[in-house]
């Protein structure tokens, strides 16, 4: 018997960061400081998204918007590190940020995010109309925040998913207005931290009626998972714990491994959860993104 090879999965990135990190020995608020070393990364959730699944070999393409040039920086940098992508043209530059790091005891990582860059109009209505030509059935993973979601701009996109959610899979790992936008259609799943969902339900066992959802999945750091499946069931559970070294990309290692999980492996989604947690924490206890040691399962 043959087996059906693994769904494509378009990651969609709203809001491209093209991201340097700094390393210090150490560092101090209100002085000049010396990094010891720099390196240059893309971000994004959804960019991270993929590069997890191609880790985990699930086919996928990475959708972003970029422009100026950091966007062109950001898309030598894919190309030369062979993601397959597709680049929507904007006219304002991408998103900039910078990580600062230490090897000090008790300096935290912190990040510096420049302001959102939302998409014009073009770039939304080209990506609109990629996602359309597209054959039914494939996965359409929404990652991150989508500056402008509630602009008339965005009309030929939400018509798009809306089309996806009737003819494919679509999940989701948002927050903001679009999370209120998905919070009222029958997506495959949604996928966020409890704190983005506690101004709709304090937890999955008290979600709105217009809460339509097939599935749940709501983090929290080291604490619990709360999962809600299709029946409407909601269980825990616990990831493992380790030394945390950043903290960043996790949640993204996390929604590849349950795009794996559900949709090229066929598990129900408390397996799936349990499937994903340990690399979720393998990433938090490793710099880096998608980038810790090999598991073994």
């Amino acid at each position: 018997m043959s087996i059906a090879p693994p769904p494509h999965v378009f990651t969609l990135t709203g809001n491209l960061l093209a991201e340097r990190t700094l390393t210090f020995s150490a560092w101090n608020p209100g002085k000049t400081q010396r990094a010891a070393g720099e390196s240059f990364q893309v971000g994004g959730k959804g960019i991270n998204v993929s590069k997890m699944l191609s880790r985990l070999r699930v086919p996928n393409t990475a959708l972003v918007f970029a422009g100026g040039a950091p966007g062109a920086e950001s898309e030598a940098w894919l190309r030369a590190r062979g993601f397959n992508f597709h680049l929507f043209p904007t006219h304002a530059p991408s998103r900039v940020g910078v990580v600062v790091r230490s090897h000090a005891e008790g300096q935290a990582e912190t990040t510096f995010l420049g302001p959102d860059v939302p998409p014009d109009a073009e770039a939304i209505r080209a990506c609109a109309d990629y996602l359309s030509a597209k054959e039914a059935g494939q996965v359409l993973a929404l990652c991150g925040s989508f500056p402008g979601w509630g602009d008339a701009s965005f009309e030929p996109l939400h018509d798009v998913i809306d089309e996806w959610i009737e003819h494919g899979k679509v999940f989701v790992d948002v927050y903001g207005p679009p999370l209120a936008w998905f919070l009222k259609r029958r997506v495959d799943l949604i996928k966020i931290n409890a704190d983005e969902l506690l101004p709709f339900a304090p937890d999955l066992a008290n979600l709105p009626p217009n809460a339509t959802a097939k599935r749940w999945v709501v983090t929290n750091g080291p604490g619990p998972v709360q999962i809600r499946d299709l029946d409407g069931s909601v269980s825990a559970a616990t990831p493992p714990l380790v030394r945390e070294v950043s903290p960043t990309g996790s949640g993204d290692v996390l929604f590849a491994c349950l795009l794996d999980g559900l949709c090229a492996r066929g598990m129900r989604l408390r397996d799936a959860v349990l499937y994903a947690l340990p690399s979720a924490a393998a990433n938090a206890a490793h710099a880096g993104v998608a980038e810790f040691p090999e598991l073994v399962r």
